[in-house]
């Protein structure tokens, strides 16, 4: 898939979690954005420049880069599935603030999937992301950070 097509499922989905349908863009808009080319650009045939993009991201009410393609090049985790396995009897011996995000997000995960073998817990890329938000840093630092204390001993 190409970065236009990327894109144009940022923008279909942005423009769907509106609940705007194309001609409503076009009508809030004032025409500026014409329901076919907004189609285009959703199915990736056309490209933006970047005033037309923040032009939308106006009109949807969202900040700019919400309408780009979340970076996909970064290696959260070398496990083959993309998670980090977390050692549960391990998460206290992380800083305070980081081991009292990460047990209560663990915990509910746990709750989530039922699952309470009380040892190791598998989180996806798309968690890992989520807890590295709520702590303010970068996905690779949190990896890092969890994987640092799964190996020391």
């Amino acid at each position: 898939m190409d970065y236009n097509q990327k894109v144009g499922e940022r923008l279909r989905a942005i423009r769907k979690q509106r609940g705007m349908s194309l001609q409503d863009v076009h009508r809030s808009t004032e025409g500026e954005f014409k329901a076919a080319v907004l189609g285009a650009y959703e199915r990736g045939e056309r490209s933006l420049s970047l005033p037309r993009l923040q032009r939308l991201a106006e009109c949807y009410d969202v900040p700019m880069n919400q309408l780009l393609p979340e970076d996909d090049t970064y290696v959260v985790s070398a496990s083959a599935t993309g998670g980090v396995a977390i050692d549960l009897n391990r998460v206290d011996e992380l800083d305070e603030r980081t081991a009292e995000v990460v047990d209560r997000f663990l915990q509910r995960i746990q709750i989530h999937r039922q699952d309470f073998n009380g040892k190791v817990l598998t989180i996806r890329a798309s968690d890992v992301a989520m807890l590295a938000m709520l702590l303010d840093v970068q996905d690779s630092e949190l990896v890092s950070r969890l994987e640092r204390n799964a190996t020391d001993s």
